[in-house]
């Protein structure tokens, strides 16, 4: 028996399986390890990650690493991808005509309708006026009450305020009559005096209705058809508060606009497209099919992804020591988004959710830097290092070690920053090449759309919400899951976690500090999956499927650390269902899961060649 470890060199991480091979192709199967891979895949980064594992396998077998006779490394050719995201709606207001924000704790509710007029022009104002008190932080919220309550009882209409600082609920509470009150408008100086404007505050757990609705906004100041749809963009961004102002200037607009955001390039083998960024990820994934097999793309100059295209084959270049020009995009994957983006002109920081293209793009060069890679690994590990088959294909020789399988069989390997696809025919013999697929977009587009949906600006945070359920903390002793279960604690639960979202995650609730509710983030959560990771299941599989008929596929296995996701798998296989394929995650050798595919793969190529050697030699 000879001692081998497979490795497998990912993205993210390094796998090793340990197993004692017979002369006759026989397989013991001892151990496996994980680790972190070190530096960009495929590259001599990787050496001290890869000894790491292969210490940690050996260790775990109780074998020698002397005893070691041959360690096997996938093809790692390096892979690169980016992400970027263009904006391509834009709120543009004019003349400060909106305020229109969540400040915490607004004051009052309804709806008041009157002319803006300054804190000190109150006493000014005639018996009967319907007027909306504009006051700065210089004013003391006692004597803001107290000077509205002086005009209420002089018989003038103040109908609502409009404040600086945070102070909304300490004015309504020392009014004589309840008017709604907005605060924290940080540039109170901005908004026009003598104007026609509206405020309305919602109660406690509702939002705005009448100043989100176009028409309401029409019917407050009598607008006619032609102003109501230059107002339009104005009720949009204000869908969802719980608070807002409008005020009407002569000339104010507000305006919805498109952003130039350049032209993609996708040059195939026997075509070459362009397609403007704006028109959206439907159309340009539908110029990817019409030139596909993709062979290079380009981005416009000055924008966004023209950008991160040449980010991309910069680092690529870096690495390979290849000249930039010679570094080609072999995929790309366009999902609209919706982004959060500061409106133009508001006076309190305003955000309305803006449209958005998020692209992905991947370069894969030679296995040149894998000789290379493989010298520095013999020299490290002082034993015979062999360079395996092609990734994918030893990833379905793992794959079908799952019990229940049989071929034809398709995999999925859903990694950080591609998705593979690989499928074995009926009548294939193992280690013969197999039909593959490697596409851009994964897991890290996925934390990247959870990101910048939710408004969150922290990918830590985003990776989480993407891994671990959600709940919402309703007492100090008990949570209701997103599910709507109830889980309840002996001992109380932290105070910063108190009538928040938060996110289970394994090292315990983590606070997640947005307005956003559970049922928003698990929406927005299980969207981006879908936009991702469903549709390169479903992209991958019709490219390497017999004829591109997908229901000629018997068994999808699901691979790769995606796979141990609690919403994914279940996602593909309702996807695939429609086919009549029985779709599942994988279980490598009856016992590791979906890890190990490649890394036992490995190890059951270099037995099959054995077996095929001694036959031939005893032959």
């Amino acid at each position: 028996m000879s001692l081998v470890v497979g490795v497998d060199i990912g993205n993210s991480t390094t796998e090793a399986c340990a197993a004692d091979v017979g002369a006759d192709g026989e397989v013991t199967y001892l151990s496996a390890a994980l680790g972190r891979t070190t530096g960009v895949k495929g590259t001599t980064a990787n050496v001290p990650g890869v000894v790491e594992v292969v210490a940690r396998a050996l260790a775990a077998a109780g074998r020698d690493p002397a005893d070691v006779q041959a360690v096997l490394v996938n093809e790692a050719t390096p892979v690169i991808s980016g992400l970027a995201m263009e904006t391509i709606t834009e709120t543009v207001i004019t003349e400060s005509t909106m305020i229109g924000h969540n400040p915490d704790t607004p004051g009052g509710v309804g709806l008041g309708v009157g002319t803006t007029v300054a804190f000190a022009g109150l006493p000014d104002c005639a018996p009967g006026d319907a007027v909306i008190c504009v006051a700065d932080a210089d004013v003391d919220f006692e004597d803001v009450a107290a000077g509205i309550n002086a005009a209420i009882a002089r018989g003038v209409r103040v109908t609502g305020a409009v404040v600086q600082a945070d102070d909304a609920t300490l004015i309504a509470n020392r009014l004589r009559e309840p008017v709604p009150v907005v605060d924290e408008v940080t540039l109170v100086h901005r908004v026009p005096l003598g104007m026609p404007a509206a405020v309305e505050v919602a109660e406690p757990g509702r939002t705005i209705r009448t100043l989100s609705n176009s028409y309401g906004i029409a019917t407050v100041f009598g607008l006619d058809p032609e102003q109501t749809r230059m107002i339009a963009p104005v009720a949009r961004a204000l869908v969802g508060n719980r608070s807002a102002v409008v005020v009407r200037t002569p000339s104010g607009d507000v305006t919805g606009r498109r952003i130039p955001a350049g032209a993609l390039t996708l040059i195939g083998e026997r075509a070459k497209r362009s397609v403007e960024m704006d028109a959206g990820a439907l159309e340009i994934m539908e110029t990817w099919r019409r030139v596909r097999p993709l062979v290079d793309a380009d981005g416009e100059p000055g924008t966004h992804v023209g950008g991160m295209l040449a980010r991309v084959r910069g680092t690529m270049a870096e690495l390979t020591a290849m000249p930039r020009d010679a570094v080609r995009i072999q995929d790309v994957l366009a999902v609209d988004t919706f982004v959060p983006q500061r409106v133009t002109g508001g006076l309190a920081g305003e955000f309305a959710l803006e449209n958005a293209v998020a692209l992905a793009a991947m370069v894969r060069t030679s296995k040149g830097p894998m000789e290379l890679l493989a010298a520095r690994l013999r020299e490290a590990l002082g034993t015979d290092v062999l360079i395996g088959g092609v990734e994918a294909d030893m990833a379905l020789l793992g794959a079908l070690t799952t019990p229940g399988t049989a071929r034809p069989m398709a995999i999925l390997d859903l990694g950080g920053g591609s998705t593979d696809a690989a499928v074995a025919d009926a009548g294939v013999a193992e280690g013969a090449q197999v039909r593959s697929v490697h596409l851009a977009g994964a897991g890290d587009l996925v934390t990247s759309l959870i990101d910048s949906e939710l408004g969150l600006d922290s990918t830590d945070l985003a990776e989480e919400i993407k891994k671990f359920p959600l709940a919402k903390v309703e007492s100090f002793f008990h949570i209701r899951m997103e599910d709507g279960t109830v889980r309840f604690f002996d001992e109380a639960l932290p105070a910063e976690a108190f009538a928040r979202v938060v996110v289970l995650t394994d090292a315990g609730m983590r606070p997640i500090r947005t307005g956003h509710g559970v049922e928003r983030i698990r929406q927005v959560r299980r969207s981006a999956k879908q936009r991702v990771f469903v549709t390169n299941a479903l992209r991958a599989l019709e490219q390497v499927a017999p004829g591109g008929n997908i229901r000629q596929l018997g068994f999808v296995v699901v691979l790769g650390g995606a796979a141990l996701d609690f919403e994914i798998p279940d996602m593909i296989a309702e996807a695939v269902s429609e086919f009549g394929i029985v779709s599942g995650t994988g279980n490598v050798r009856g016992c590791e899961g979906p890890r190990n595919a490649v890394a036992t793969g490995l190890v059951a190529g270099h037995a099959s060649a054995r077996a095929a050697h001694a036959e031939v030699r005893c032959g």
